[in-house]
């Protein structure tokens, strides 16, 4: 049987297909937000009740969905979570009020749970310890592809038909690809179309990996008595409200600001996302050129990118100050990438400051901390937009990162008390 080069790779831009299209049906609400609200009657705060009810549920069902994952297996397990949001993600269509809405939107959102887990269980099979992180980063950089496939994909699904068209459209794609990925995925161990060298190169790197802190493992107890934990779980509370504002309200507030039709939300609302795909891959390498340049540690280095993108999160802020839709949107842009250079840094510190035996634990509690936080702000914006207007609300989100960025600096100390997981810098960890 022929032997592909270089499979792996074919493996984590399966699993990059997958985060696109979750990040596609998790947008397809926002963009058609403006047709939702006026053909239901649903209110400002409604829809905001829309967007805490997939938040909410995707914040409690993540270590659900872990297990079901490590009980399934990778390729069956994912593939059931995808099945379940594309099945919901159609669902939607039949929604007759902002309720029906809601509680499809929160099965979504309990499906996609899995989504960053799987991803990053399945670079976790297929590649080695020293370039785990790179696919990773790779995989991670669908979630902004996916936000800006929605605008204009969404806008067309209405013009020609109608909303509902929109979600059995994306919801339909989702499908195809977990068929797919039922069909083509496979552990490095039983692919047959994988070379030797290659499975040796794969299998050999993991097993180096598990040679790095043996130790026993913390519990969740354990975890959130550290000073470190907080050092880095508060900041992810802090910054989080903004990439959760960026996903669901952008169309929104286009509309309401500056008065967009559904063709100038097309346009213009995948700009933001575009800069936030920069800010995963840029990120990534910030670390390492901080390092080279200022003679910094790994730890401080990842404080420097969280400071540079808490600075550059004051554009967002700045909305206000200005008249034109387009200065609106290069701010916007401007706080796509902050948001997703930052969040990398504060995701992938986890792996610095704890041992391998707790890193997940402590990641996902930090990940709860920083869904929580969106998951609240999203009632904010909801009670607050009608009567305030959007503007005051980015500047809070941009006052929270700038916190952010100081108590980063006063809870977490600048040396890792655990050795790292992986010997090489990330390029962009997972985030969800």
């Amino acid at each position: 049987m022929r032997k592909i080069k270089g499979l792996r790779w074919y493996m984590i831009a399966l699993v990059t297909i997958g985060t696109i299209l979750g990040y596609l049906t998790r947008n397809a609400v926002a963009v058609a937000a403006p047709t939702l609200m006026g053909q239901l009657h649903i209110s400002t705060q409604q829809y905001s009740y829309i967007i805490a009810a997939y938040s909410a549920c995707y914040t409690i069902m993540q270590p659900v969905a872990g297990y079901v994952l490590d009980l399934l297996g990778t390729k069956v397990g994912y593939a059931v979570f995808a099945i379940v949001w594309a099945l919901f993600c159609m669902a939607t269509a039949l929604a007759t009020s902002w309720g029906g809405l809601a509680i499809a939107r929160g099965a979504v959102g309990m499906a996609e749970a899995a989504m960053i887990p799987a991803g990053l269980k399945a670079s976790s099979e297929w590649f080695p310890a020293k370039e785990r992180s790179i696919a990773v980063g790779w995989f991670n950089v669908g979630s902004s592809i996916g936000g800006m496939i929605a605008p204009p994909l969404v806008v067309w699904a209405i013009m020609i038909h109608s909303w509902q068209l929109a979600f059995v459209l994306v919801g339909a794609l989702s499908l195809a690809w977990a068929i797919s990925w039922l069909i083509f995925y496979k552990h490095p161990k039983n692919q047959t179309k994988l070379s030797d060298e290659e499975r040796d190169y794969i299998l050999g790197g993991q097993e180096a990996q598990h040679q790095v802190n043996n130790t026993k493992k913390m519990s969740a107890w354990q975890i959130i008595q550290r000073r470190d934990f907080w050092g880095i779980a508060i900041p992810r509370f802090l910054a989080e409200p903004a990439w959760g504002t960026f996903n669901a309200w952008i169309p929104l507030f286009m509309f309401k600001a500056y008065g967009f039709n559904l063709k100038e939300i097309a346009m213009f609302a995948w700009m933001p996302m575009l800069f936030a795909d920069l800010g995963c891959v840029l990120g990534g390498y910030m670390p390492p050129f901080f390092q080279r340049v200022f003679g910094v540690n790994l730890i401080i280095s990842r404080k420097l990118v969280v400071t540079l993108g808490g600075f550059l999160m004051i554009g967002p802020g700045l909305i206000g100050l200005f008249t034109s839709p387009y200065v609106a949107i290069g701010l916007l842009c401007i706080g796509g990438f902050a948001h997703q250079s930052l969040s990398g840094s504060l995701i992938t510190l986890s792996s610095d400051v704890f041992g391998r035996n707790e890193v997940a634990t402590a990641n996902g509690l930090t990940g709860m901390a920083a869904w929580t936080a969106s998951t609240l702000f999203a009632l904010v914006v909801g009670a607050l937009a009608d009567t305030i207007g959007f503007s005051p609300l980015f500047a809070v989100l941009s006052v929270f990162d700038l916190l952010a960025v100081f108590f980063i600096w006063v809870l977490l100390r600048n040396n890792p008390v655990q050795p790292p997981i992986a010997n090489i810098e990330p390029l962009k960890p997972a985030h969800g």
